[in-house]
């Protein structure tokens, strides 16, 4: 009986692979735009960054419904800016694209090693700045529900700065970045 009930989970199991045929959504960061980065002997970033973050659903039958995303700016794994982005729906085949925006300041320590690769990304006018989305979504197919999965995308950044009267030169202009599912936790368990 109980190889049975195996070999009918196991056909039920195709049986919804092979109709829905899910695939992992994709996210990149197709534009950045940093006019401000300074790092204040009182240990005080001051910051102004725009990001363009596109989300796209492959999927030809399953949308998506982003409940909450918390998107999170951080600079050598110190976190300096935070912004809720609203709720959506996402239909199946579509890019959606959400803006966070981090402007302002906010004491952030940073230890001698830390500083001194500021300092060496000051000279280069390049910096390294992570971006964390923390999701609560939900997947539609027909008119079936799933419940909520906790997904982390973790986005490794490499921003130019903009000077105030004139961009960066091409060469230092920003490259879209592909962004990577954060596994580190069970994230599916909510």
């Amino acid at each position: 009986i109980l190889t049975t009930i195996l070999i009918i989970v196991a056909i039920l199991g195709f049986l919804f692979w092979f109709i829905v045929r899910p695939n992992v959504l994709k996210f990149h960061v197709t534009d950045a735009s940093l006019t401000r980065f300074d790092y204040t002997t009182n240990n005080t970033l001051h910051y102004d960054l725009a990001l363009n973050v596109s989300i796209r659903n492959p999927n030809r039958r399953v949308g998506v419904y982003y409940d909450h995303i918390e998107a999170h700016a951080l600079y050598q794994d110190v976190l300096f800016g935070n912004q809720t982005l609203g709720p959506f729906f996402q239909h199946h085949k579509n890019t959606t694209f959400v803006n966070p925006l981090f402007k302002g300041q906010r004491v952030t320590p940073l230890a001698g090693n830390q500083v001194e690769v500021f300092d060496k990304e000051k000279g280069s006018g390049v910096y390294t700045i992570d971006l964390k989305l923390f999701m609560v979504v939900r997947f539609k197919f027909l008119l079936f529900k799933s419940a909520s999965v906790k997904p982390k995308i973790r986005c490794a950044l490499h921003v130019p700065l903009k000077s105030r009267n004139a961009t960066t030169s091409p060469d230092a202009a920003f490259q879209p970045t592909e962004c990577d599912w954060d596994y580190g936790k069970k994230w599916w368990i909510h």
